[in-house]
């Protein structure tokens, strides 16, 4: 009696532990970059909504370093029990695989995708003294000039490099490549007439935009921005088929529960249709999307073989 009595009490405890509801503490989610980038645009209104959506508490924990690579390691490496969760982005998605010689991480084999949260373009913007009004005068220019002319990134192999890139190729221009050590010094450069073009998102650029201080060419992506609806796509615009821009991902570690994954993606997907977190994704040019976790990893695999093959013509390397 006293054994079976034991067994019913495992059992029952065992039992309860199943059930314990979730979260029971605090969700780390982490952002791969510094304070005050893109991923915390999209990642402190969404740990927000999904606290009040989950009856939890939620929280940013940033740990930028390596293209982002150090926080999808921490990420990779914690419990797979739903307290720690990454928002990557592009580059540590799709890009970096092709990129860092030396990865610790893979982003298909360890994680389990949640949803895509939201997505970004980006604007080709020129120094206002550039005699260029369109993208067609930039092309122009650029092919009677080759090599003359030079664009700003934030790094050898960012997002900013590697969309530039892609146009270089599909447009069939040279233009020289100078990297930057983030985006605030890059758009400086190209303010002083240092270089003469960048891609800029729409939260880091528009006060210079609506200054007139830059001029903005194109948009990256295949429709046009609601920030700035009369500005057309560079595919519109006389490069047919380019796409590009930043996406925002919620993935957690390989191994997580299915019935945590499962609430955390209804979580995410209803907060993404509040009114106060898309104020929010529209004051940065953010469109919020809610994909399935299933339609998730079949973008992350579509992108990697895209950025794959810009990253090996580009010839961009990071050691």
């Amino acid at each position: 009696m006293k054994k079976l009595l034991s067994l019913l009490t495992a059992l029952t405890l065992s039992v309860a532990a199943t059930a314990a509801p979730y979260p029971e503490r605090a969700v780390r989610i982490v952002v791969p970059y510094s304070p005050g980038g893109g991923g915390d645009v999209v990642g402190r209104p969404l740990a927000q909504e999904l606290g009040k959506q989950m009856g939890g508490s939620f929280f940013i924990d940033n740990r930028g370093g390596a293209g982002g690579n150090i926080g999808m390691e921490y990420v990779a490496q914690s419990p797979a029990d739903g307290y720690s969760v990454v928002l990557a982005l592009t580059s540590q998605l799709a890009i970096n695989q092709a990129l860092y010689s030396n990865m610790r991480y893979d982003a298909l084999k360890d994680f389990v995708p949640v949803t895509l949260l939201g997505s970004a373009p980006y604007f080709l913007a020129v120094n206002a003294s550039l005699p260029v009004k369109n993208l067609a005068d930039f092309i122009k220019l650029a092919k009677e000039t080759p090599g003359a002319m030079s664009y700003a990134s934030t790094g050898n192999g960012s997002g900013l490099h590697l969309s530039m890139e892609l146009l270089k190729s599909m447009a069939g221009i040279d233009l020289v490549h100078v990297p930057y050590k983030g985006g605030g010094v890059a758009q400086t450069a190209l303010l002083a007439d240092n270089v003469q073009a960048m891609f800029v998102s729409y939260g880091a650029g528009s006060a210079q935009i609506k200054a007139g201080k830059l001029r903005v060419l194109a948009v990256s992506s295949s429709q046009r921005s609601p920030a700035l609806p009369d500005v057309p796509t560079l595919s519109e615009a006389g490069v047919p088929g380019y796409e590009s821009g930043v996406w925002y991902a919620l993935l957690a570690p390989r191994g997580t529960p299915p019935e945590i994954v499962k609430r955390l993606h209804g979580a995410s997907v209803t907060a993404l249709e509040s009114k106060e977190l898309r104020e929010r994704f529209a004051a940065d040019g953010v469109k919020p999307i809610g994909s399935t976790p299933q339609e998730l990893s079949k973008y992350i695999q579509s992108e990697r073989v895209k950025w794959a093959d810009v990253v090996k013509r580009s010839g961009a390397t990071v050691e």
